[in-house]
């Protein structure tokens, strides 16, 4: 089996998002779908292209919530259609003990897909992180420092929101 988390970019342009899915296309297609489980967040961008590939492929989803207001209190309308459909989809969704979504809810998701992970999938532009904590760079900081190997996938053509 191989467990594959994924942290990335919310704020992908609509261009954007076939290529990064081409691209998530055919770093999954080199695992045995039978034995392959994604974990993600199911924010709304990377988070959610990802968890698409995996479910296309024939992997197994697990779901991270934040926090148990994090559906009502972070989704916003826009997404909140992929969120629903993608925890349904889930074997498995596992809700953080946090009330309140907040820096330390999505820390505490981070560490726990960064915990059952064989492989860490970054949808990332390379930029060093903010400063703020639990972003994109931040998790790929840890999994690095963790010895958890990291795929960047950013290909050619990807761009964020300004």
């Amino acid at each position: 089996m191989t467990t594959i988390a994924v942290t990335g970019h919310m704020d992908l342009t609509d261009a954007s998002v076939p290529l990064v899915r081409g691209e998530l296309d055919k770093l999954l297609a080199a695992y045995d779908p039978a034995g392959l489980v994604g974990w993600s967040c199911v924010a709304k961008g990377s988070d959610s292209v990802f968890a698409d590939a995996v479910l296309a492929v024939g992997g197994r989803l697990v779901v991270v919530v934040p926090s148990r207001d994090y559906r009502q209190a972070k989704v916003r309308p826009d997404h909140a259609a992929t969120f629903d459909r993608l925890v349904e989809a889930a074997d498995e969704v596992l809700v953080m003990p946090h009330e309140t979504a907040n820096r330390q809810a999505y820390e505490t998701a981070n560490a726990v897909l960064l915990e059952r992970a064989d492989r860490l999938v970054a949808v990332w532009d390379g930029r060093p992180p903010s400063g703020k904590g639990g972003g994109t760079a931040d998790v790929v900081e840890r999994a690095r420092e963790a010895g958890v190997p990291v795929d960047v996938v950013w290909p050619d053509g990807v761009s964020r929101r300004a």
